[in-house]
């Protein structure tokens, strides 16, 4: 492989910075050393301006030198196979570190997402899916109640995407879930999160400069 390169938007709206998926991609590379780049694609038109890289007009998309890749989870999972820090390398720590991160992105983010898009758009917290986004917090929070880390006694890429989807804050908010908030605390108060943290949001305050002096 090559040169990693990690593409976002050039801008965003005040309200996503901070959770613009490319966050993950920058915090899998700070916490495997890993060097990259970041590039972007123009927000005006976002929907339409990368197809041929990204078949429904989202960031991020990660190069690896000719390798091109889509999908925030994909992107990370590729990632975690160059560096031990974010995957075990015997096969039981492996394969129970890729449960969990289909778990994230499946169990838990497949629920959440669509409960908060209905919270936002008028439902209020107390929707259609709120039993549900409930039920399957509750089995989460007893899981973490019982470990630190999800995976072989540590930090790893597993715990990157689950925290990242449990950080957003109307989900971090429901209910009284206390080893949950302890994980995504102990997950966000990583050094690599942080960076990766601020970075972002100074990529997109340079934009802002960039977008008054027009």
């Amino acid at each position: 492989m090559g040169e990693l390169t990690l593409w976002t938007a050039d801008w965003v709206p005040k309200g996503p910075r901070g959770f613009v998926r490319d966050l993950r991609l920058r915090w899998a590379c700070e916490e495997a050393g890993l060097a990259y780049t970041v590039r972007t694609v123009p927000f005006e038109g976002i929907h339409t301006n990368h197809l041929d890289r990204q078949p429904y007009g989202q960031v991020p998309f990660l190069n690896d030198g000719d390798l091109e890749i889509f999908e925030s989870g994909a992107c990370v999972l590729h990632l975690a196979k160059k560096s031990e820090k974010l995957m075990p390398r015997d096969p039981a720590g492996e394969a129970h570190t890729l449960q969990w991160v289909i778990s994230a992105l499946n169990s838990i983010e497949m629920v959440t997402v669509p409960w908060w898009f209905l919270k936002v758009s008028g439902q209020g917290a107390d929707n259609g899916l709120t039993g549900w986004v409930s039920s399957r917090l509750a089995h989460l929070e007893q899981v973490l109640t019982e470990r630190e880390w999800l995976v072989a006694g540590r930090f790893t890429v597993a715990d990157l995407l689950m925290a990242d989807v449990l950080r957003v804050r109307d989900v971090r908010a429901f209910g009284h879930r206390p080893a949950t908030e302890a994980f995504v605390a102990r997950a966000t108060e990583r050094p690599a999160f942080k960076k990766a943290y601020a970075d972002q949001l100074a990529h997109f305050a340079a934009a802002d400069a960039k977008r008054a002096s027009r």
